[in-house]
Formats: structure tokens, C-alpha cells, sequence
């Protein structure tokens, strides 16, 4: 039996919903984006969203012309206003990413993805920088500078792979940052900007971009990197799989920026994981599973001791990287699937969010916080085993003495495993349809639902005992509540049908 605290330990970081990732921005202009982005803010509440592309050619910003012999640029924020606006609408800011190439400001035609984002250099400097202005400033102009100062800008993704940056070329970037930071802060020197948006394979270029800042006196406001903790891609048509390494190693990655920066200039700045997850391919079938949120739960619970933030990547499977998904439950980022169906590591986040702020507990397998009205919230889950060598155990047992008042409390238990709130399991059940009807997806809807059940426990000496067991795979959400018993004296179940309880 582990002994709750009665006393809190302290506050409960929210570091884990201070971001979460999407596909390229222009998706924000569908309506089962700005559905689901909907869904996840109104149940776990995420402040800011990053993508890719707000300068990819898809958004429409960098508009070249010309006109009486000479070459202009229009710089047009058609797109990019809806997409602000949708966001700020549904209570969620931008973290800006500045990328990537527009085609005819690029110095190659080496691209990423489907949809074909130019990861070159500009061809022209000048003219990137101003791009960069023009684009600051008229974010400031139409949504004020107080609220755009608290949107961070992050220069680039993972400039230290060639899918993402020609060659990788560290030089370069090196450059494109400085031009890139030195534009932002001409619009205002209160803007955020940061990176380098490393990937986990990066070897010293964090290091060596704190050399550069240093030396070169670049403005650097937050640091950014990357986490995954999966293997190399074993390729099926239409999906991949991959070893994991223990959900330990993400936590290493996470921790990486402060220990790697200490002693330089950039230490003590806030660092945010601005993409994690366990594979980092869109089609792995691990994201879609009640595994996935076993595995992530310690990540979540733990992560803020070790990075500022930490954005899930992705908040929807409405994603196209790879291109077009081929069925609704093809491994997909997303906690949710096309048509909002919740996943099992959505309920994880779900369960979060509905934590008290005070901390009471925290252990390999489990949360324990207090709301400010003295409710008490039991996060659970059971650990597994990465490697897959074995199944894991087939029950996790926790026995938890937690501080209550004084009476009986009504306890509610919210479950998710193999068989509940776990729609995958129902789909493959059903014929893993590529395209559910109607009738189906409301099955599926349903299937996604947590277990719930409830009950009355008795207090003793201000404590209950909660004997939980989950199943392989399982997360629970335990909430204690006193009973205030308003029920009046003359009430008798035995009444119900009219019989005399004398």
C-alpha cells in the first residue's frame, strides 16, 4: 500500500498542453481540421499549435510579379489570416515555425513530403529577410503586438537532416537563423525567436549553434529540439513499423538542451520540445493503440522536469506528409483519427486535463493531484514493456491510501485498455473498412468511449484505500469526491415497489 501525502509537494506543471503539432498550416482551412482542433481544445485545453509551411507555397504569402521590366514582390496574408483567425477563434495561438521555401525565392528544387515543401536557401537573402518582415509585421499589425509578442517563432525544422535542409548544411543555417532572428526582431525586439528545431539524430549542433549565437551575438530567446524514441522504418505497403526504445528515452531527449548548454550562453533559456512522439513515421499503427498511451503516460507525468514544453506531434490524423491516408486507422500522428474518433493516448491527454493543480504523489505508475475544492484525482496506468519481448503482465495491481474526508466518497473510474475506449480494437473487429459508412462511425465513436463506473467507499481517519488493477495496456482516471448524503430521512429503496418496509 502506497501512503498518499496529505499535504501537496507542489504544483502540477501543465508543461504537457502548452503545444501540440499539426500538419501544414493551409490544412487549418478544412472543416474537419478546425473541427477536431475544436474537440481537443474544448476537452484538454492545448494554448498554442505548431506546423509546418506558413511560407510553403500552399499559404500564398510570397507572390512574386512583374511589372514594366522589373520584378516586385506582393506579399499576401489571404490564407494566412483565415488560418490565424480559426485558431485564435477556437482559443488557440500560433508557435510559429518560419518555413518553408516559397518555389521562387528558393535556390534549388529539393523538396519534402507530398505536398512538396522546398527545403533549400533563398536564392536572394534580401528578399528572404524581407519576407520574414513583411510577415511580422503584418501579424502585428492585425492582431496587436501585446498578443503576437506571445507567440513564439521558431527558425526551420530539423535543419540537421537533408530531407529538411539541403544537404544539412550547418553553415547555412547558421546563416538563414541570423538573417532570419535580426529580421523578426527589426519588427519588434520583444518578439520570440528560437531554435534550432533539432532533430534527435543531431550530433553537437546544439553546441555549436550556442557557439555561433555567442559569437556572432544572434538574438536567441528560447531553444528548440526534437524527441522520438523509435527505431529504423521496416516498411509494409501503406504503413511501417519499428522498434521502441523504453518511454525512459524520450525523457533523455527531453532533458538533452539543459545539460548540453550549460556553461554557454544560451543556458537557463526555456527550452521546448517543439515535436515528440514514439515514431516519428504518420503511417506506424503503434500511435493508434491502447499500448501507446500506457507507454506515453510517464512521459506526460514526468516530461516538466526537463523541458519548458513538450508538443505532442500530431493533435489529428487530418495530415498528409505521406500523402492522402489510405483508411481511417492507418497509424497516423493524430490523438484523434479523421471524423474526430478518439484514440487511446487522446483519453491520456483527456484524463490530464482533468487534474487537480496540487501535487500530491508521483510514482513509476501513477499520479495523484487535488483540485482547490479538495477533490482528489488518481491518474493510473500499467507499465509495459517497449522492447516487445514479452506481452507485459495481463493485470497491474496499485493500492493507494489517499487523503479524504471524513464519511464515505463517491469514487468515478474512467478506463481505457485493450477493450475499452479503444476504437481501433472495434474497427479491426468490424473488417477493418478502409472508409466506415455513417453507422459505423458512430459505432466507433462509442467503441472510443473510456469504461466508467462508480461507487461509494468509506473514509477512515480522513484516508480511503483504493485497491486498483488495470489490465495489460490500461490507464485509469480515479476521481474521489466527499458525499454530501442530501437524500431525505423517509427515503427507503425498499418503498420502490410499494411495499411496507415495517
Amino acid at each position: 500500500m502506497i501512503r498518499v501525502p496529505a499535504a501537496p509537494a507542489g504544483r502540477l506543471s501543465d508543461a504537457w498542453r502548452y503545444c501540440v503539432g499539426t500538419g501544414r498550416l493551409d490544412l487549418a482551412l478544412r472543416r474537419d481540421y478546425q473541427d477536431s482542433l475544436a474537440l481537443v481544445r474544448r476537452e484538454i485545453g492545448f494554448r498554442y499549435i505548431r506546423g509546418h509551411g506558413l511560407l510553403s507555397d500552399g499559404m500564398g504569402v510570397h507572390r512574386p510579379y512583374t511589372w514594366r521590366g522589373a520584378r516586385h514582390v506582393r506579399h499576401s496574408f489571404t490564407y494566412v489570416d483565415q488560418v490565424v483567425d480559426a485558431l485564435l477563434a477556437l482559443g488557440v495561438r500560433p508557435f510559429l515555425e518560419l518555413g518553408f521555401m516559397p518555389g521562387e525565392l528558393a535556390s534549388g528544387e529539393r523538396t519534402v513530403f507530398w505536398w512538396r515543401g522546398n527545403v533549400t536557401p533563398p536564392r536572394d537573402w534580401k528578399e528572404w529577410a524581407e519576407l520574414v518582415r513583411a510577415t511580422m509585421a503584418h501579424l502585428v499589425d492585425r492582431y496587436g503586438l501585446d498578443e503576437v509578442r506571445t507567440w513564439p517563432v521558431e527558425v526551420w525544422n530539423e535543419p540537421d537532416l537533408p530531407d529538411f535542409w539541403q544537404d544539412a548544411d550547418e553553415r547555412a543555417y547558421h546563416r538563414l537563423y541570423e538573417v532570419t532572428a535580426h529580421a523578426v526582431k527589426e519588427v519588434d525586439a520583444a518578439l520570440q525567436v528560437g531554435g534550432p528545431a533539432l532533430s534527435p539524430a543531431a550530433d553537437g549542433w546544439l553546441e555549436r549553434f550556442a557557439e555561433f549565437a555567442e559569437r556572432r551575438d544572434v538574438p536567441v530567446d528560447f531553444v528548440s529540439r526534437h524527441a522520438y524514441s523509435s527505431g529504423p522504418a521496416q516498411h509494409v505497403p501503406f504503413g511501417t513499423h519499428q522498434t521502441l526504445a523504453p518511454a525512459s528515452a524520450l525523457l533523455e531527449q527531453f532533458a538533452a538542451p539543459r545539460e548540453r548548454l550549460r556553461g554557454t550562453r544560451l543556458a537557463g533559456l526555456p527550452v521546448h520540445i517543439t515535436e515528440f512522439n514514439s515514431s516519428y513515421r504518420p503511417d506506424n499503427p503503434v500511435h493508434d493503440t491502447a499500448f501507446h498511451a500506457a507507454y506515453l503516460a510517464p512521459v506526460l507525468v514526468h516530461g516538466a522536469d526537463h523541458a519548458d514544453s513538450f508538443s505532442y506531434w500530431t493533435f489529428s490524423d487530418v495530415f498528409e506528409e505521406t500523402g492522402v491516408p489510405t483508411a481511417l486507422f492507418h497509424g497516423g500522428f493524430g490523438l484523434l483519427t479523421h471524423r474526430q474518433v478518439k484514440k487511446p493516448t487522446y483519453h491520456l491527454y483527456a484524463f490530464l486535463a482533468r487534474m487537480g493543480r496540487e501535487l500530491l504523489a508521483r510514482g513509476e505508475d501513477h499520479l495523484v493531484t487535488r483540485h482547490a475544492d479538495g477533490r482528489v484525482t488518481v491518474l493510473a496506468w500499467a507499465p509495459v514493456d517497449a522492447s516487445g519481448a514479452t506481452p507485459g503482465p495481463g493485470r497491474h495491481r496499485l493500492r493507494l491510501s489517499v487523503p479524504a474526508g471524513p464519511g464515505e466518497v463517491f469514487v468515478r473510474r474512467s478506463t481505457v485498455d485493450e477493450e475499452h475506449g479503444n476504437a481501433r480494437t472495434a474497427w479491426q473487429r468490424m473488417g477493418s473498412p478502409r472508409s466506415p459508412r455513417p453507422h459505423q462511425l458512430d459505432v466507433l465513436r462509442e467503441a472510443a468511449e473510456p469504461a466508467r463506473d462508480h461507487r461509494r467507499l468509506p473514509a477512515a481517519d480522513g484516508r480511503v484505500d483504493l485497491d486498483l488493477t488495470l489490465s495489460r495496456h490500461g490507464i485509469a482516471l480515479v476521481e474521489l469526491e466527499p458525499v454530501e448524503d442530501q437524500a431525505p430521512p423517509w427515503w427507503d429503496e425498499r418503498r420502490l415497489l410499494g411495499r411496507d418496509p415495517e
